[in-house]
């Protein structure tokens, strides 16, 4: 348990939207932290050190903590804080084997579905082009959710609502974890955007068995760290 992790609330975090209560501002702050990788797993954070750097009291702060226990974000403990869960390598292998099923599912399903390739193509190389761009720019945040993005554009336009319901259950999970196997890798990032364009061409070559292949490389290479037995 990494208990002397200090969790510091970016400046751009720091005021609640009128639109939004407390409880619901702080939820929002503290699960795009765990999103984004700002805040690791292992991590143990007050509800005092949160509410005042959000400025609230520590009632909102207690209701953020309690929604994301239930969701499986932290573990609470009582007059010590909130610990941010870590990733569990089990839940890890299920979450990749399943992404490369549904995924691979949808490529196959192109050839006798209307989607356009083309446009598909076209979405796709925007997500890339926004992973440059954010690569360049150091914004991990951004680049796990258009890494995300990418993604779900593939399964969606594959025209089968139950797997992109289901997929869309492990987007969030999808974004934390590649979060985790980026941070200060810039070298994970680069192989990624590659990889992404060499998806997208075996898509618009219409090669569903090459892509399967290639996907199944692809996420184990980005989490081989995580999946490794040095990291458990």
């Amino acid at each position: 348990m990494n208990t002397t992790s200090i969790y510091v609330v970016h400046n751009s975090r720091m005021a609640p939207k009128n639109a939004q209560s407390s409880a619901d501002t702080a939820y929002a702050h503290l699960k795009e932290a765990i999103l984004d990788g700002e805040l690791l797993g292992g991590t143990m954070v007050s509800e005092g050190s949160i509410a005042d750097r959000l400025s609230m009291s520590r009632t909102p702060i207690r209701e953020a903590f309690l929604r994301l226990q239930a969701e499986g974000w932290m573990r609470l403990y009582p007059k010590r804080g909130a610990l941010v869960v870590e990733v569990h390598p089990h839940e890890l292998e299920d979450i990749l084997e399943a992404r490369v099923v549904v995924e691979s599912a949808a490529v196959r399903r192109f050839e006798r579905s209307e989607v356009s390739l083309a446009q598909l193509r076209s979405d796709l190389l925007e997500q890339i082009a926004l992973q440059r761009s954010t690569h360049a720019t150091g914004d991990l945040g951004a680049f796990t959710a258009a890494d995300a993005a990418f993604h779900w554009l593939i399964v969606k336009a594959g025209g089968n609502a139950l797997l992109a319901d289901f997929f869309a259950t492990l987007r969030e999970r999808q974004q934390r974890m590649t979060a985790r196997s980026l941070w200060r890798r810039d070298d994970i990032a680069a192989t990624v955007i590659a990889e992404h364009e060499r998806l997208t061409d075996l898509i618009a070559m219409g090669d569903a068995d090459a892509f399967a292949a290639a996907l199944d490389t692809h996420v184990r290479g980005t989490h081989r760290q995580l999946l490794s037995p040095q990291s458990r």
